[in-house]
């Protein structure tokens, strides 16, 4: 039923493809009107703030724990995406973690290149730091160019000297951005994010850089001594080494990290919680991962 599911979740896709030669802006405005309809956990309050240089939206449940935060980098490649087109995910991860999530709103490319949304990203973990909430009970989650950040955040925060958050979680990470994992060829044409889209993304948010840079990829970078990982990944990806890889590179620094494969999925899977019921299983899993690992 779930293979059925999806099938005719990524027939409906197809039949609102994005625009030919569509400009950055067009680019998105397509991507939130096709999530403009997905369903949010019921329930949910959400609160628009800044985070420094950027907004984000605070989320939170009746009954959640407002003492922990999961900070949430939702996916579109640096290049589309908002905490709106992501709600889904957002809010389906703070029923499932029983936390306060924060979902930031960094900005994109080509507009603010390379490194700003790295850079929006660790300032929001600051302005969690600077607001009270204890790092033990910070997570870091995202999908996509999300996962990307998420795990720089880390990286980036360990190398500044700030304390570290409990977890990260990651779906679908968004980590090769130079496409020389074999995934990226033998997937190429995978549904949602295959290589020409891969591509575009690159030239948008990196530009004339190096996409192997630790600047814009924690694949590049040191991964010793960072809190507890988990990586979902679907069969069905271009990014599908990326998450393999990450895996194996933290295991092999000495740290503690776990891959799911979820048979037969596309990126970012989640984006059809509830309608699929793997999307809402993964952030399930995520939440407990969460929940499992605050301090």
């Amino acid at each position: 039923m779930s293979k059925q599911q999806l099938d005719f979740i990524l027939k409906l896709s197809a039949e609102n493809p994005p625009p030919a030669n569509a400009t950055p802006p067009q680019l998105r405005e397509w991507f939130e009107a096709i999530n403009a309809q997905t369903p949010i956990a019921e329930g949910a309050m959400i609160e628009t703030i800044s985070v420094g240089p950027c907004s984000a939206e605070l989320i939170r449940l009746p009954g959640g724990d407002e003492s922990r935060l999961v900070i949430y980098y939702h996916g579109g490649g640096f290049l589309f995406g908002s905490p709106r087109s992501h709600r889904t995910i957002a809010t389906h991860l703070a029923k499932a973690s029983g936390a306060t999530v924060l979902s930031v709103d960094y900005r994109l490319a080509p507009e603010h290149p390379a490194p700003t949304a790295h850079d929006d990203s660790l300032a929001a973990y600051r302005w969690a730091l600077d607001a009270g909430y204890a790092p033990g009970r910070i997570s870091l989650t995202g999908d996509s160019a999300g996962g990307n950040l998420a795990l720089a955040t880390a990286v980036r925060a360990r190398d500044a000297g700030l304390a570290l958050p409990s977890s990260i979680a990651l779906m679908s990470p968004a980590l090769d951005l130079a496409g020389d994992l074999a995934s990226h060829t033998t997937n190429a044409d995978a549904p949602l994010v295959n290589r020409p889209l891969a591509d575009l993304f690159t030239a948008a948010y990196v530009g004339p850089g190096d996409p192997r840079s630790p600047s814009v990829t924690p694949l590049s970078s040191n991964l010793a001594n960072l809190p507890p990982v988990l990586v979902h990944v679907g069969t069905w990806e271009l990014l599908f080494d990326d998450s393999v890889t990450v895996v194996e590179r933290i295991k092999a620094s000495g740290g503690r990290a776990e891959l799911k494969v979820w048979e037969g999925m596309c990126h970012s899977w989640q984006l059809f919680a509830p309608m699929l019921e793997e999307g809402m299983a993964s952030i399930n899993e995520a939440g407990a991962f969460v929940r499992r690992h605050a301090a």
